[in-house]
């Protein structure tokens, strides 16, 4: 079985920095692309940033510029570098892993990101 588990979440002022990090342990799996979603409270979740396996990433619209994804899938790992944060920017964190099976498709329980002064 694998687990998936955030971490780095807190409460930060606007302006501020965060640095997620996501990891798997458990059953061995080869980790093909990762990604952060993010959920705030009566919105649907939406994708924040994606990396694939060459390092070729994706960012939504409302963090290019702010937010970086960063990989080392050899240990089962990505992490979201969070720049400039707004309030806007306040939501539980998810983290996703996946191989090359469909059912390699492994998610976190979240990590809460609440800016605000």
């Amino acid at each position: 079985q694998v687990q998936v588990v955030e971490s780095g979440g807190d409460l930060v002022q606007p302006g501020g920095s965060l640095r997620l990090s996501c990891a798997a342990s458990g059953s061995a799996f080869v980790v093909y692309a990762g990604g952060w979603y993010r959920q705030a409270p009566g919105k649907e979740r939406e994708l924040v940033a994606t990396i694939n396996k060459n390092g070729m990433s994706n960012y939504a619209d409302s963090v290019k510029g702010r937010f970086t994804i960063s990989k080392d899938f050899a240990l089962r790992m990505v992490y979201l570098q969070m720049n400039s944060l707004k309030p806007d920017d306040t939501a539980a964190y998810y983290c996703n892993l996946r191989g090359m099976r469909p059912s390699q498709d492994y998610w976190g329980q979240g990590t809460q990101v609440t800016v605000s002064s």
